[in-house]
Order: structure tokens, then C-alpha cells, then sequence
């Protein structure tokens, strides 16, 4: 089992253009709904490819109760922790070209008392023992900068190992407190993180070099369409794969993440997986999630290197 905490969860609306004319009328040609935020589609990917999952999450108003309905219907367990606030919803417009733009709305804020019961329901999770924690996504207003370190420091009482998905501020607090199994920033957020620009592949193993030297074990960077690095104690990979032409990017890191989680075996052959998971992602429409045949289809054309060329540019894997 793997438990994920999505503290600013969402309900997905995705439409499908031919192209975008800003400050015109568009016409959409499909439209998608998912259960969104970053862990609820950590578990949604992987309780698709039969890996058991439950999602924790706060949940109010009329999205919310239709993002638990989602979650049932996908066969997602679901823990909802009742709040005052209404569940937000996302708006994403996908072009034909795979151009994406994401409108994330701010998410309801969260009382002092429905943050303890969020924590709560995570506490109660982590005394089944599962496989792995995942705190995920945004943090609603009230929650407060330190809500993932609060969880990682419950999961270290019950000896699980946490990954960790977010950004900014909370991103520095969790990394600073240390005690995290896996750190999964894209390159702009790790950027972010160390204050200054990464260009080339050596720029990001020393990012991820020092986010280990404050007590973490690894550091899986998305790169886009160009691959995914791992950094751990014990050296560095890259893994991706030709250009694709994607459908959509809406959530592929969260897949990558999924994938991650999901294999087992050497570094290596764990990031040649999570990769996978993330380029058939790509493949999907709005944020749909791989199943293991979309997932088979491009395994084989997945390249792991190890230590990877450190004066190339990311640009150039």
C-alpha cells in the first residue's frame, strides 16, 4: 500500500482545442474531468497498474464530494477530510499541438483544527504500514509552510519512508528538515530551491547534491521532453527517450512519481520505469493516467545512461 496526502486537492476540467485564440471566443472539441492534485494522481496511476494506493485529502462543497465520487468510480480508496471550504476546480486548455495551459485556482483555506484533522487521518493511514508516504502538490492557505515536514516526521515515528512533490516554500522547509527517502522537483523548482539557474547536467547533480547533504537519500529530477536524472549517494543516471508529440502534460510528473514508486530493483532500472510511466502519460488526453499496456508500448524505447555526460545541457539529453 502507498499512501498519499494531496493537502490542495481539486476537480480537473480539461478542453481539447484545435488552438487558442486568446480574447476570442473557442469552441472545444472534447472535454475531460479527473480527480486532480499531485498525490491523487500518484494514486490513480498507480491503482490503475494494480498497485494499492489510498488517498488522503481534504474535501469540501460540491467538488468535493464530486472528486471523492471520481475517486470511487476509478476504484481509488479515498480518506476525505471534511472542510468548510469548497473543493477547488482546475481548468486546463490542450491544443492540438500538445501546448498546454493550466488555470490552478488557490484552493479553499484550511482552519488550524482542519489541518489537525488532515494529519490526523495521515497518522491513522501510517499505522498500517504502508510501502511509502507521498506528500504531493500546493498547500492551501492556513496550512502553513511546514504541514509536509509535520507529516514526514509522523511517517519517520512509523519508519516509512516519504517522497516528497512540491515546490517553493514548502519545498525548502521538507529538504531542510531532512529525513526524506525521495525529492521529486522538475528542474525549475530544484532551480528554485538553489537559488540559481541549472543549464547543464552537472548543474543538476550538484543541486541534487546538496539537497542529500541535508539528510536526504534521493533526488528524482523531471526534465520534460528531455528525460528525468536521479541523483542518490551512490551516483547518478539519466533516462528518456525520442521526441514525442504529446497529447497532453498535464500530470505526466505525477506518473513519472507513480512509476518510481511502483519498481523495484536497481536505481537504474527504477528510473527507466518512472520515465515510462511519464512519456505514456504524455500520450493521454487531459490528465489521464497509463495503464500497463500504454506503459509497455514505450518501455522499450526508454535509454538509461549512467553518469551521464556533465558538461551537456539539458537541452541536449
Amino acid at each position: 500500500m502507498i499512501v498519499t496526502l494531496t493537502p490542495n486537492p481539486s476537480v480537473d476540467r480539461a478542453l481539447d482545442l484545435e488552438s487558442l485564440a486568446v480574447g476570442e471566443v473557442n469552441r472545444a472539441v472534447a472535454a475531460h474531468e479527473h480527480a486532480g492534485g499531485k498525490g491523487i494522481n500518484v494514486s490513480r496511476a498507480l491503482v490503475r497498474a494494480g498497485v494499492p494506493s489510498t488517498a488522503v485529502l481534504p474535501a469540501g462543497g460540491a467538488d468535493g464530494s464530486r472528486l471523492v465520487a471520481l475517486l470511487a468510480e476509478l476504484g481509488v480508496p479515498a480518506v476525505p477530510v471534511p472542510v468548510a471550504g469548497d473543493t477547488r476546480s482546475n481548468v486546463t486548455l490542450v491544443e492540438r499541438d500538445g501546448t498546454t495551459t493550466k488555470i490552478n485556482a488557490p484552493g479553499p483555506g484550511l482552519s488550524a483544527e482542519e489541518v489537525g484533522a488532515l494529519l490526523a487521518a495521515v497518522g491513522h493511514q501510517l499505522t498500517t504500514a504502508p510501502r511509502w508516504l507521498v506528500g504531493a502538490g500546493s498547500l492551501p492557505p492556513g496550512a502553513g509552510d511546514d504541514l509536509f515536514v509535520r507529516a514526514a516526521r509522523a511517517a519517520g515515528r512509523h519508519r516509512v519512508p516519504v517522497a516528497l512533490d512540491t515546490s517553493g516554500a514548502p519545498l525548502a522547509a521538507a529538504v531542510a528538515a531532512g529525513g526524506l527517502a525521495l525529492v521529486k522537483p522538475n528542474d525549475d523548482e530544484l532551480a528554485e530551491l538553489v537559488g540559481r539557474d541549472l543549464v547543464t547536467v552537472d548543474d543538476v547533480v550538484v543541486a541534487g547534491r546538496e539537497v542529500l547533504a541535508q539528510g536526504n537519500d534521493a533526488v528524482l529530477v523531471s526534465l520534460g521532453a528531455h528525460g528525468a536524472l536521479l541523483v542518490t549517494g551512490d551516483g547518478c543516471w539519466w533516462a528518456g527517450g525520442a521526441p514525442l508529440v504529446p497529447l497532453s502534460t498535464v500530470g505526466a510528473g505525477d506518473s513519472t512519481l507513480a512509476g518510481y514508486l511502483s519498481a523495484d530493483g536497481p536505481p537504474a532500472e527504477r528510473l527507466r520505469v518512472a520515465v515510462a510511466w511519464g512519456r505514456a502519460a504524455v500520450l493521454l488526453p487531459g490528465s489521464a493516467v497509463p495503464e500497463k499496456s500504454d506503459v509497455d508500448a514505450v518501455i522499450g524505447a526508454v535509454r538509461v545512461v549512467e553518469s551521464p555526460d556533465p558538461t551537456l545541457t539539458l537541452k541536449e539529453l
